[in-house]
């Protein structure tokens, strides 16, 4: 199986200070890795350094693909609403070699791609609409087909579920694993008990990197690698529970 990526005792951080230490990771073209763990724990920073956005301290980060092979999907919360964009325009730019404001309209194929991609979201009716106006569903799709209009490799999603109805986070996992037939997809999500029913294998990234290399993890096995969660089902609803960890108050998801 085609190697994507390949991390080999990283470390990262910000103004030297260690976030991530020791972190080994390959993703293969059909994996479909959740990653877990608690806030501050380095999930983030894993993103970041595997985008470009943070360098290595120490260690090896190969990327075996271009830069422009990864799809990258931002929590909603991100994304400044005010700017002065229209739906449209956000899928288009997501072509790399596509000026944020040059000539969009110029280019037939790109235009036939983003129709394609809105229409495979139910998002075609409101093409023309400013992100400002969008609901965070709404807003996820858009910034979905953004990320997929280079048809990527890899997809890396930050926390897609938060900000978003109910309803729109089944139709998520949903396309997820389907498009997982055509893409590697990185998933970041405090929500071990909704990813494990999607996702092939498990990281818990809490400083460490741990791979757990299939989809089903116990309680034990999250505190063998030092990732403070809980499993918690209530009903036919899974959720997570952060356990207290390091004299902090827990925190319920």
């Amino acid at each position: 199986m085609k190697k994507l990526l390949e991390i080999k005792d990283l470390s990262a951080g910000y103004d030297n200070q260690v976030v991530l230490e020791n972190v080994s990771l390959t993703i293969l073209a059909n994996d479909f890795i959740g990653v877990i763990g608690p806030n501050g724990g380095g999930k983030t920073t894993l993103i970041k350094t595997i985008l470009g956005l943070v360098k290595p301290i120490s260690g090896e980060m190969n990327l075996l693909i271009s830069k422009t092979n990864i799809g990258y999907l931002p929590q909603v919360n991100q994304i400044d609403k005010r700017f002065p964009i229209s739906v449209i325009d956000v899928v288009r730019s997501g072509k790399a070699d596509t000026a944020l404001f040059s000539s969009f309209h110029q280019n037939k194929e790109e235009k036939q791609k983003a129709e394609s991609l809105m229409q495979e979201m139910g998002i075609t009716s409101i093409r023309h609409k400013s992100i400002g106006e969008l609901s965070g569903g709404q807003m996820q799709r858009v910034f979905l087909c953004r990320a997929l209009m280079n048809e990527p490799e890899l997809l890396i999603l930050d926390e897609p579920s938060t900000y978003v109805d109910n309803n729109f986070e089944g139709e998520l996992y949903l396309k997820l694993k389907e498009l997982n037939n055509r893409m590697a997809i990185l998933l970041i999500s405090h929500d071990v008990g909704t990813i494990s029913f999607f996702v092939k294998t498990i990281a818990c990234v809490n400083r460490g990197l741990h791979h757990h290399p299939s989809n089903i993890i116990t309680e034990e096995q999250l505190a063998s690698y030092n990732c403070p969660l809980q499993i918690v089902t209530h009903g036919n609803i899974p959720h997570t529970v952060l356990k207290l960890h390091n004299d902090h108050h827990a925190h319920t998801h």
